[in-house]
């Protein structure tokens, strides 16, 4: 879902449709409008859609899981870094929620139906399944490659998130929420959407993709969506930080306030997709099975699918990622639904920007295009997840240029960090055989470092949890470069010259160092895991004692007397000496060729 666009489109109400004839003087877009009926009343449904603004049908209590969504990828093509950026992005968010010791359930996946798949496949010369099952798993190779730890990956494609769909689209029928109507109109293929006119370019072309948009009639179903227009603008009034940043619940308000027109939740013209059960002719819309997708991955993989107790295992989630390309189906759709199937809405969404280039939009036409694979191939995971976090603010755009990207890395990973443990590693080799002298604790004592350090924990912790990852990235490097500057000022190297108590008073001041090293490596381990966990074994600690650490763990006091560090070695290369390696390698087999 993360590459569909967000565009407004207009439909006839369908309450008004009742008592006169839409007009079609306006628009292109005609409904021939007909009402299931239904045992549940107008009351029914009213009091249904109240009841899951202030109640939960999860999970509640201290076990709650802190349940964290990606979009669920559209798989006509392979990853690009937008989704890439968001999934990065999640991942920080719950390593750390993972730090604070909460039980985290990360959903991510792949939105596998829809014309828009049956056409790339079609062009690959592969059937619609194959090409999802390739593009899906290129998806889970990226994340593997990113240090992505999921907990769930759900492909819409499987068979239990088809029942969880099928369940929810009878309970919302059931409800009177869904009626079939007649329409015809201007369809972007690539939206997977019908277009107002007065938003086209020239020739009709659709402004997001740039082809024209093609005429259609269709007799579908739609969701009843203005229905929930009150009940939507009052639970945004009451909870102010459901949507996120605060400018993006702007947007939405502004949104319901112009007036919310109903959805078509299926299509005719489409196989691939779920079949609607009371009508086997017509195939679900994407976006009506999509979103469940956060619902259906949270049941177990050899259970019988149920919604109820699928809902009971979690739910309600406690963060959606998403780009603001989106943001309308998320903020505005996905609650309504949920309300219709009297269900809890997710505790927050938060839309962040976009990526460019150079400062341009990426495009294969441009060919600018920013390849994720490429990227970490190139230059590792740790220097891709650190850059696109520290400098990148999340919620607003963000660019990318190459040469930014390396000097911000190496003056952050290699220099202010790296280049800090390895001198100091190298200065207690030199002097103390490697073993540090006394307590971290004992050697702190009245030391100001010791609480600039606390302070900017503290401040990193509480930018984490306010979603502020720049920030939150930004004070944890000032610790590095407050211990090197704390030990250019200190010394120590002319310290142990002297001898005595002048020696002795240099080598606390190693132990200090490498303490704030140590919390160091755990307050961006959220962000650089791996680079973290080679900053936790040179200083004497195994790779189970690094994967247990808890938030708790960043208090000063944690290096003992007579704990002996590992041998210095670079924690993270300058990407210039990968990238002249690489040139001379390239070098010297063109010579062997001529």
């Amino acid at each position: 879902m993360a590459t569909r666009i967000s565009c407004s489109v207009w439909f006839v109400n369908p309450w008004h449709a009742m008592t006169s004839k839409p007009s079609i003087s306006k628009s292109r877009l005609q409904f021939r409008h007909t009402l299931f009926s239904s045992s549940s009343s107008s009351a029914s449904s009213t009091h249904r859609a109240m009841c899951c603004t202030g109640s939960s049908n999860g999970a509640s209590g201290t076990d709650t899981p802190f349940i964290l969504t990606t979009p669920l990828y559209y798989v006509n093509a392979p990853p690009h870094m937008g989704s890439a950026y968001t999934t990065i992005a999640a991942d920080a968010i719950a390593r750390f929620q993972r730090l604070l010791g909460k039980k985290v359930i990360f959903i991510t996946g792949t939105d596998e139906h829809g014309e828009k798949i049956a056409t790339a496949a079609s062009a690959c010369g592969s059937s619609p399944s194959e090409h999802c099952d390739v593009i899906s798993q290129a998806y889970k190779a990226l994340w593997k490659d990113l240090d992505i730890a999921y907990d769930k990956f759900i492909r819409t494609t499987d068979a239990k998130h088809e029942a969880i769909v099928k369940q929810f689209y009878s309970r919302v029928l059931e409800n009177g929420d869904i009626y079939r109507a007649d329409y015809e109109g201007l369809y972007c293929v690539n939206c997977e959407e019908y277009k107002d006119e007065k938003d086209l370019l020239d020739n009709n072309c659709c402004p997001m993709h740039l082809k024209p948009c093609v005429p259609r009639k269709e007799d579908n179903y739609f969701f009843a969506l203005s229905k929930y227009q009150k009940f939507l603008e009052e639970t945004l009034e009451q909870n102010p930080e459901f949507i996120q940043p605060p400018f993006r619940l702007n947007e939405v308000q502004s949104w319901i306030r112009s007036g919310l027109k109903d959805f078509s939740i299926s299509r005719a013209s489409v196989d691939w997709g779920i079949p609607v059960p009371n009508d086997k002719k017509q195939t679900i819309y994407v976006w009506f099975d999509a979103l469940l997708g956060y619902i259906s991955a949270l049941s177990g993989e050899n259970e019988q699918p149920d919604l109820q107790n699928t809902v009971s295992l979690g739910w309600p989630a406690s963060l959606h990622l998403i780009g603001k390309d989106i943001l309308r189906f998320h903020a505005v759709y996905w609650p309504a639904m949920l309300m219709s199937a009297g269900l809890s809405l997710p505790k927050k969404v938060f839309g962040h920007g976009f990526l460019t280039k150079d400062g341009m939009k990426m495009g294969k036409s441009l060919g600018n295009t920013l390849e994720p694979n490429d990227l970490v191939h190139r230059f590792g995971s740790d220097a891709v997840r650190y850059f696109f976090v520290r400098e990148v603010e999340f919620g607003s755009d963000g660019d990318y240029s190459e040469d930014r990207f390396i000097s911000t890395v190496n003056a952050h990973l290699a220099n202010t960090i790296g280049n800090l443990l390895n001198r100091t590693l190298g200065l207690l080799r030199k002097n103390c055989k490697s073993t540090l002298v006394v307590d971290s604790a004992f050697a702190a004592e009245g030391n100001a470092f010791k609480d600039t350090v606390e302070m900017l924990v503290e401040k990193a912790r509480i930018h984490y949890e306010n979603l502020s990852l720049s920030t939150a990235c930004e004070a944890v490097l000032e610790i590095g470069n407050s211990g090197n500057s704390y030990i250019d000022e200190r010394a120590p190297w002319s310290l142990f010259k002297q001898g005595g108590a002048v020696s002795e008073a240099a080598a606390k001041d190693l132990v200090i160092v490498l303490e704030a090293m140590r919390i160091i490596a755990v307050a961006l381990s959220p962000v650089t895991p791996r680079l973290c966990l080679r900053i936790y074994e040179q200083l004497g600690y195994s790779a189970d004692q690094f994967n247990a650490t808890t938030w708790s763990d960043t208090r000063w006091g944690g290096l003992k007397g007579g704990l002996v560090m590992a041998k210095p070695k670079p924690i993270f290369a300058r990407i210039e000496n990968k990238i002249e390696e690489n040139a001379s390698a390239k070098v010297g087999a063109g010579s062997g060729a001529t």
